[in-house]
C-alpha cells in the first residue's frame, strides 16, 4: 500500500484546526446561553433545544473531511508483482552506538554527525544492496540486507547507547557478523563501512579483518571525532548534566583513534576518511571505490502496477455529507412525542 501523492497528507493538517474551531463554537455557544437564561429555565423555553446533535453532525463532518484528506493523496495498492533481476553490490553500514559517541568535541555530538552523515550515506547508495549493524561491546543486526531505504535511514535515526546493553567498541564482532550476514556463495560483491571514534586497540580486530578481506569483503572506516578527545557527558534521570568518570573521579576523556582506522582500513583493503573533513566528499569517494566492486545479479520481487482506490474515499465522504445533511439541529417532535415503550 502506498499513496501516490504523499504530499498532499498534509492537508490533515485542517483536521484539528476544524476541531478547535468546533471547541471553540460549543464554548462560546454555551456563554452565550447561560447569559440568556440558566439551564433549567432554557429547557423549559425552549423544548426543542438538542443536546447531542451538534456533536453527531461534527464528528460525520470530521470523518468526512479526515476521508477527504485520504482521497486527496490517492491511496493504492499493489496489483501486480514481478520478479525483477537487479546488479548490486552488498554493503553493510555498521553504526558505533558506545557512550564514547556521545563526546562533544564535534558538534553536535559525535553520534549526531555520525548518525547524519549514515542516514546520507544510505541515500547516497540507492541501487545497492544496504545492512544495517549497530555496535558497542556487542554487535547486533539491526537490519539485514535490503533495499528498503526508507527503514534503514528510520534504524539509523533511532540509533542511541541505550540499544547497546554492553558498552565499549568490538570491531572484530562487527567484522564476524556482517561476514555470517552476507549470503555463502558472496565472494567479492561485498563492502562494510564501519563509522566510529575508533576506540579499540586490540589486535585482533586487524587479524579478522584480514581473514575477511581475503573472503572478498572489502572494509571502509570513517572515523567521527578529534586527536584531541572530549569528556563523556552523562544525563540523570533528575535531569542533572555530568561527566563519566574513573575511579579516582577524574573526567575520562574520549580521543579518536585514526591510527587504529587507518590501520583497519589497510588491512581490510579499503580506505579511511575523517568526519571532519566536507561529508559529501567522503560520501562521494566511498560511492565511486564501491562502484569500482564487481556486482552481483539478485532477484526480487517488485510491484510494477498499482490499482487507485481514492474514489472509494470521495464515496465515503459523500455518503457521511449526506447523513449530515439529514440531521435537523433541532429536535424530531413526531419521535420526542410518541410513546416508543408504551407507557
Amino acid at each position: 500500500m502506498r499513496f501516490e501523492y504523499v504530499e498532499h497528507l498534509y492537508s490533515l493538517i485542517t483536521v484539528p484546526i476544524v476541531i478547535l474551531l468546533f471547541l471553540v463554537f460549543m464554548a462560546l455557544r454555551k456563554k452565550a446561553l447561560a447569559s440568556f437564561s440558566e439551564s433549567s429555565t432554557l429547557n423549559k423555553l425552549v423544548t426543542d433545544l438538542p443536546r447531542y446533535k451538534h456533536l453527531v453532525k461534527f464528528l460525520l463532518f470530521s470523518f468526512a473531511l479526515l476521508s477527504l484528506c485520504f482521497a486527496f493523496a490517492n491511496p493504492q495498492w499493489g496489483a501486480k508483482t514481478e520478479k525483477v533481476k537487479q546488479k548490486s553490490v552488498d554493503v553493510f553500514i555498521a553504526l558505533d552506538i558506545s557512550t564514547s559517541m556521545l563526546a562533544e568535541d564535534v558538534r553536535p555530538s559525535r553520534l549526531d554527525r555520525a548518525r547524519k552523515f549514515a542516514e546520507n550515506l544510505a541515500d547516497g547508495l540507492k541501487g545497492e544492496r544496504m545492512g544495517l549493524i549497530l555496535f558497542a561491546g556487542n554487535a547486533y543486526l539491526q537490519m539485514p540486507l535490503t533495499v528498503d531505504y526508507a527503514a534503514a535511514s528510520l534504524f539509523i535515526k533511532s540509533a542511541n547507547p541505550n540499544m547497546a546493553p554492553t558498552q565499549g567498541t568490538d570491531f572484530a564482532e562487527v567484522i564476524d557478523l556482517a561476514e555470517a550476514s552476507y549470503e555463502e556463495n558472496n565472494k567479492q560483491h561485498k563492502a562494510l563501512v564501519i563509522i566510529t571514534d575508533g576506540e579499540n586497540h586490540e589486535e585482533k580486530a586487524l587479524n579478522v579483518a584480514e581473514e575477511a578481506t581475503a573472503n572478498g569483503l572489502l572494509i571502509f572506516t570513517v572515523g567521527v571525532g578529534t586527536a584531541e578527545g572530549d569528556r563523556i557527558p552523562i544525563v540523570y534521570q533528575n535531569g542533572q548534566r555530568d561527566y563519566k568518570r574513573d575511579k579516582t573521579g577524574n573526567p575520562v576523556i574520549s580521543k579518536m583513534n585514526p591510527s587504529m582506522l587507518t590501520e583497519l582500513a589497510t588491512r581490510g583493503n579499503g580506505a579511511y576518511f575523517n568526519l571532519q573533513e566536507n561529508s559529501d566528499a567522503v560520501i562521494k569517494e566511498l560511492r565511486k571505490r564501491i562502484d569500482k566492486i564487481e556486482k552481483r545479479d539478485f532477484e526480487q520481487r517488485s510491484i510494477t502496477e498499482y490499482k487507485s482506490y481514492f474514489q472509494y474515499f470521495i464515496g465515503f465522504t459523500l455518503l457521511l455529507l449526506l447523513i449530515d445533511s439529514l440531521i435537523n439541529y433541532r429536535k424530531n417532535r413526531t419521535i420526542a412525542e410518541k410513546d416508543i415503550f408504551g407507557v
